[in-house]
Parts: structure tokens; sequence; C-alpha cells
């Protein structure tokens, strides 16, 4: 089987079908550096959970889901239906802790991939944040989730496969596969697509998406940098514990 065919069965296996929601996928099945594969049902990655109807709520739940993680300022939270009993919603904002001085800096490349690794080099507290909070969540399944599931879970995700050595490939792919999941979304709300900007960035910037999240792991060591930002071992030891397969 080529590579481009084992990689559309293995995407097709992580997509996970929440009524409400566009972009949603397992983090289990990938390859790691040391030949095993991170775990299936232990995180999912998504976009804007306040979409999920009542059958939306029921299949996160029938997924072992129990803890929400929410990337997004708290104005963003708009929720359509109340969280389920027996889920626990936790609050990271990735916006907000980036910080002013990170947003007069970068701003210009939100929503683009050439924002990661300004992201992961200039906020530390951030990272650390996310990652704490996920090594001290209830067990069970997690889901980590934005507005469109693809830059704050997006970053979130790249930071969580790394952590898990994850194969460098694998990690742009997953990266790479919400756009296909989000640029619909656009219409749907009837907004302008945020991609006509994102490919004029990247192609002043002279790269592609690809390129970028490629540029963003380069030389990024995970655990050098939550533990410089102050995560504890056994934290870091939780967060990998819950990725990968025994």
């Amino acid at each position: 089987m080529s590579r481009s065919a084992a990689q559309t069965t293995a995407t097709e296996d992580r997509t996970l079908v929440w009524d409400g929601c566009l972009n949603v996928r397992d983090l289990g099945g990938l390859r790691t550096a040391t030949g095993t594969r991170t775990t299936r049902r232990a995180i999912v990655r998504a976009d804007n959970l306040d979409r999920l109807t009542a059958e939306g709520w029921d299949a996160l739940l029938d997924h072992g889901v129990r803890t929400v993680v929410d990337l997004r300022d708290i104005a963003e939270y708009k929720p359509l239906l109340p969280l389920p009993e027996g889920v626990e919603l936790i609050r990271v904002p990735l916006d907000e802790l980036a910080g002013p001085a990170w947003w007069k800096a970068y701003g210009h490349l939100d929503g683009t991939p050439l924002a990661l690794r300004p992201y992961l080099d200039h906020c530390p507290r951030a990272t650390a944040e996310l990652i704490a909070t996920i090594a001290g969540a209830r067990p069970g399944g997690l889901v980590v989730h934005c507005g469109a599931g693809r830059d704050r879970t997006g970053l979130a995700a790249l930071l969580l496969l790394a952590l898990a050595e994850v194969e460098p490939d694998e990690i742009v792919d997953d990266y790479l596969l919400s756009a296909s999941n989000v640029r619909p979304l656009y219409g749907m709300l009837g907004l302008p697509d945020q991609y006509r900007r994102i490919d004029a960035v990247l192609a002043e910037a002279g790269t592609t998406a690809e390129a970028a999240v490629r540029a963003a792991l380069a030389g990024f060591d995970p655990v050098a940098h939550l533990s410089a930002a102050g995560v504890a071992p056994a934290d870091l030891a939780a967060v990998r514990s819950r990725l990968l397969e025994p």
C-alpha cells in the first residue's frame, strides 16, 4: 500500500462524526519514533463544541470523553446545549495567555501555521498551563477544542504529539487535514473564506502550510521547552502516559 493510500485509511479510521462539528479526530493510532503508536480514545482534537446537538454530545460520551479543554477566551463560549452531566469543562485560553506583546509582534500571522513556532518560543506560560491541565485531568478521554479546530487546537495537537515523539510526517499530515474540514464552515456561516488570507500570508513569506509546520517542528524539543517553562517531570510523564500505548 502506498503512503497516500495508507494515510487515507488511517485518517478515515481516526475521523469522528459528532453531530454539529466538522473537524473532529482521534489523536490515537499515530506512529512514534520508538515504534509504538499513540493511544486511541485518549485525546481528541475538535472544532467548536458549542454547536454539538444532543446526538453529538451522545457520540462524544460514547467515545469515552469525560474532560473538555476549551482553548478559547470565555467570551467565545456560547453553547447550544448545557454541558452533559459527568463531563468537566476546563479553560486554557491560549489567545489571552499569549499576552499583548505577542499579539503586537505576531498577530499578523494568527490563523496561519507561521504562528506556531513564535507561540511555542514566546508563550511558555500558556503551553505549560495546557500540559499541566491535561496531566491533571480526570481519568477517561479528553478533547481539546477551539473555534475551527485548526489554529489553537492545531498548536495543542502539535505540542502533544511532539511530546509523544510522534513522527514529524504524522504531525504535519494531521495539521493539514483541518483545511478540507474547516473550509466549508465559512460558507455555512456566511463568512469570507479565511484561507484566501492564509494563502496570501504564506505566499508572501515564500512558503507553504506544510513547510511552515515542518519549520515549527525543526529543532523543537518539547521536554526541554516545557521543563524550562516549569512543568514538573511528573506532569510530563502523565501526559506521555495518557498519549502512548503501553
